[in-house]
């Protein structure tokens, strides 16, 4: 499938890095037993597939692109999706489009962490829409973060592509020590691994950076573009100076329970790509491997509509709503602060327990699609304190070892519920108390 997904998108004009030989270039990235990525002017693969694949949607008549409006709910029937609440993104107005079938494709939530990779507005709304449904979730817990995020201070961090190392790059500290040297796989080894060893590093108090001048040196530019741009934008050229790097939210494993097909657990809901949980990443995903499934389970996804194809929804068409039903502002510096230092890179029970308390006040509190992000953030602790093992992404100090193989599923109301049963009247009462 995924050689299929490759060949969609070159008739879709994404054009392939080659080598000398005309063939597809394939590079090499951390825990790749060989080189298999393909890639698209050096490291811009992401930016071109995305370009390509909006050309595609604008050219088809039969895709109607609505911007500007968010969803807010997933209006059910009988427990089977019935339509779509949608409120403008100035919140004064809402729409309700009715339908029997709906896909989530929106993306991650990094957002919720105070270093991250991922845009400001990745903080898991597709995961509240499905939540508050009382769609079945799993792993939640299971949020990568990405080793070699570039701490030039800004927000949020542009990202050093794992390429860089698969070219030969090394990572060293403040003392210029290659403290990955003697770990098995070195700064290929898993993302989590590396993750974990950098952020020892910072810990202890030094600074961790990104050595690519005797691999790469002057070829860098030519190689990483993007890199080498960003780079540049805070004064450092990465032929010849070292990067500062730290780990950052970049990637989510868990999401919406689908199967094979991209069902979830309402009868008329799919989800596709960082919001669904396919379990084909496992507990730490492999670099590149995500776009790759979205295209696969978007092919899958829409043939299962295709062969379900039914009677239209006969809810409202249009709603009236008085207010703004689209704040969700995120009172996020909070959040992203106690996400990090209790859900973060390294986790324990003392951590994850004050996160849960505060985040279920917290959601108390809110209204609405208002508390999503505090929503989601409660969904990741809870799943988070539930699993007392270490396992890919998710690290427990004071569970280290592997336990038994098992998903961590929940829905909204079960996870709040384990929430309510950690409730302590003496722990504070302000995000910012805690984080």
């Amino acid at each position: 499938m995924l050689p299929a997904c490759i060949e969609w998108l070159k008739r879709q004009g994404v054009s392939f890095d080659r080598d000398a030989d005309g063939d597809v270039a394939l590079g090499l990235e951390a825990a790749h037993a060989r080189r298999r990525i393909v890639h698209a002017q050096g490291d811009g693969a992401g930016r071109i597939v995305l370009n390509a694949l909006v050309r595609a949607v604008r050219a088809l008549p039969s895709i109607a692109v609505v911007e500007d409006v968010r969803a807010v709910e997933l209006m059910l029937d009988e427990g089977a999706v019935a339509g779509l609440l949608c409120a403008r993104t100035d919140g004064l107005a809402a729409t309700v489009l009715p339908t029997r079938r709906v896909a989530l494709a929106t993306g991650g939530l990094g957002g919720l962490y105070a270093h991250t990779t991922n845009p400001l507005g990745a903080t898991g709304s597709g995961l509240a829409l499905a939540a508050r449904a009382g769609a079945v979730l799993r792993d939640l817990e299971f949020v990568q973060f990405h080793p070699t995020a570039i701490a030039s201070g800004a927000d949020p961090m542009p990202l050093a592509t794992e390429a860089v190392r698969g070219e030969g790059a090394v990572l060293v500290n403040g003392r210029g020590e290659r403290f990955m040297a003697d770990i098995p796989g070195a700064e290929l080894a898993p993302r989590d691994i590396v993750a974990r060893a950098i952020f020892a590093e910072l810990k202890a108090g030094q600074p961790v950076f990104l050595d690519a001048r005797a691999a790469l040196g002057q070829r860098f530019a030519d190689r990483f573009p993007s890199v080498a741009a960003l780079c540049r934008n805070t004064g450092l050229d990465p032929g010849r100076d070292l990067i500062p790097v730290r780990p950052a939210a970049h990637y989510h494993m868990g999401g919406v329970r689908v199967d094979r097909r991209g069902r979830a657990s309402i009868e008329g809901l799919w989800a596709c790509g960082e919001v669904a949980s396919t379990g084909l990443h496992g507990a730490n995903r492999l670099a590149s491997n995500s776009l790759v499934e979205a295209l696969a389970f978007a092919r899958w996804i829409a043939d299962d509509i295709l062969g379900k194809i039914g009677p239209r929804s006969t809810a409202r068409a249009e709603v009236s709503m008085a207010g703004n039903i689209g704040g969700s502002a995120m009172r996020a510096n909070g959040i992203r602060e106690l996400m990090t230092r209790h859900v973060g890179v390294i986790r324990d029970a003392s951590g994850l327990h004050k996160a849960v308390r505060l985040l279920a006040r917290h959601v108390a509190a809110a209204l609405g699609s208002g508390s999503d992000p505090a929503l989601v953030a409660l969904l990741v602790a809870t799943a988070a304190f539930a699993r007392r093992e270490s396992r890919g992404a998710h690290f427990r100090s004071d569970h280290p070892a592997l336990g038994a193989v098992r998903h961590t599923e929940m829905t909204l109301a079960s996870a709040l519920t384990a929430a309510a049963a950690l409730q302590d009247q003496n722990e504070p009462n302000s995000l910012r108390d805690v984080a």
